[in-house]
């Protein structure tokens, strides 16, 4: 079997491989997250949420494919089985069954939040090690903000 050669040395090699791959479980985790959400949220902002959730989505699964492949081109092979999600889960699951749209809110909310810190971190961490990857996180951190602050501004109240 052929092995795909990293262009950057081992240890940064190995501290990027680790912001990846974190990265991923993050990203997958959070449009698995998003969609079950999707099917069972409830009440009167239904329809704006449920939308919203798909570009939630939509951006996760992107990401998620952009940050694997950047893994294998640098010769990390990107770990994205259900068992390797479900064991590293950084977010609060969602309850079984309806889900009141103020409830999918600060779900995702709390999500997004947990999502963003830990890419913060890993922009850190590879700002020297690969700064290639540390601008994809950057971006990547960029929409999620965007989306958090959606979400936050659905359930903010109105100052007087």
């Amino acid at each position: 079997m052929t092995v795909v050669k990293s262009s950057l040395p081992e240890p940064e090699r190995r501290i990027t491989g680790d912001a990846l791959q974190g990265t991923l479980v993050d990203l997958l985790a959070l449009s698995l997250i998003g969609k079950q959400a999707h099917w069972n949220i409830v009440g009167p902002r239904f329809r704006s949420i449920h939308l919203q959730l798909d570009e939630v989505v939509t951006a996760a699964r992107g990401f998620s494919d952009t940050v694997a492949e950047r893994a294998a081109a640098l010769g990390v092979p990107p770990d994205g089985r259900p068992e390797t999600i479900a064991s590293s889960l950084p977010f609060q699951d969602p309850k079984d069954g309806w889900l009141q749209d103020t409830e999918v809110v600060q779900l995702l909310v709390d999500a997004l939040g947990t999502a963003i810190g830990r890419l913060r971190e890993r922009i850190e961490a590879t700002e020297k090690a690969d700064p290639v990857t540390q601008d994809l996180l950057i971006g990547i951190t960029a929409e999620l903000e965007k989306q958090r602050w959606m979400f936050e501004a659905e359930n903010a109240q109105r100052a007087n």
